[in-house]
């Protein structure tokens, strides 16, 4: 793909191209080979300008030039029953042979009229959407997470990936999503980033990672943004280019198996929290006016409170700060719906 050039791609069929064209041509020459063999079994009522009768072979000349409308007039029918055959078999076979050919045109116009009808659609109707950068594993089981929760349809996803087979990945989940270098500005402009609503960025490395975010931020000052890094030292980088939320991927994968080798139990906890959709999930709530003062309502978080978000800072359970709640706090509680 050019430098800077980006495409959106739809869910759809896929049609094997090759496949498609191969059919066209069989029946191409299923259509010519029709032609001649009518044209033998009549030989008798045709006529050939060198008056010699009709050979198989004069059969299939005389079946392209009348089939491609080429005419040169050498071979003609004579006789009522061949002209018969001519005008009621062969120019319908004719009619059809241009069809076939004309319509892998027109196949291909139409789809691009389609592409081009279902962006122009989607550029006037998207708002409020979350893209996603990267779709490798990390960023599937992040869309997963998000339709676990119930915060978003796959109408509300867009990915953006640099390699063609992960874009035909998403389109076959469902999923809009755009062939772009995610460090370029032209993809998130395609992409519709100032009317986005989060950011999801799953690259492989953490400097890619960085000139990402500083893209976005750049062009959306206000939208949340999670990256996920490998490195820990590189996460302030992250948080100064604009990341709002950062995620150790490759330490919080180690400090699991560390801690299987002495909690078993704890890291099977973990790994339910991670498993989008059952068993234990996290919920948060922003606490009602009237919890002001209190400890965070538990019938209200439908799960068990277990931290305060307060200006950006957490609050932990086992704080003085936990039993008095202010206003604009976010409860963040331990929920077993399955």
């Amino acid at each position: 793909m050019p430098a800077g050039a980006t495409r959106i791609a739809f869910p759809h069929r896929q049609v094997d191209p090759r496949r498609s064209i191969l059919i066209r041509i069989g029946i191409a020459v299923a259509i010519v080979f029709v032609v001649a063999v009518l044209t033998w079994i009549q030989r008798d009522g045709f006529r050939d300008a060198d008056g010699t009768p009709l050979t198989f072979l004069d059969s299939i000349y005389y079946s392209t030039v009348a089939v491609t409308s080429t005419g040169y007039g050498d071979i003609t029918p004579i006789s009522p029953a061949a002209r018969a055959t001519t005008a009621f078999l062969v120019t319908p076979l004719r009619v059809l042979f241009f069809v076939v050919l004309v319509g892998t045109t027109l196949s291909l116009l139409t789809e691009r009229a389609r592409e081009a009808r279902a962006e122009a659609r989607w550029r006037r109707r998207v708002q409020r959407h979350i893209i996603v950068a990267g779709y490798g594993t990390t960023g599937r089981g992040a869309i997963e997470a998000i339709f676990a929760a119930g915060s978003a349809t796959q109408a509300d996803i867009v990915v953006i990936d640099q390699k063609a087979e992960a874009i035909a990945s998403a389109n076959e989940n469902g999923l809009k999503a755009i062939l772009a270098d995610a460090t370029l500005t032209a993809a998130w402009t395609q992409a519709r980033v100032e009317s986005a609503r989060a950011v999801v960025i799953t690259c492989n490395r953490d400097d890619t990672s960085a000139l990402v975010t500083l893209t976005v931020r750049e062009l959306n000052a206000t939208v949340p943004i999670s990256v996920t890094i490998t490195q820990s030292e590189n996460s302030h980088l992250l948080e100064q280019s604009g990341a709002n939320t950062v995620i150790l991927s490759s330490e919080a994968a180690g400090r699991l198996v560390g801690l299987a080798t002495s909690t078993p139990g704890a890291v099977s906890v973990l790994e339910d929290l991670l498993a989008a959709g059952t068993g234990l999930d996290l919920l948060e709530r922003t606490v009602d006016s009237d919890e002001v003062g209190r400890p965070p309502d538990p019938t209200r978080s439908r799960g068990l409170p277990i931290a305060l978000i307060r200006n950006g800072a957490r609050v932990s359970f086992d704080d003085a700060e936990f039993q008095r709640v202010e206003a604009g706090d976010v409860v963040i509680s331990l929920s077993g719906r399955r």
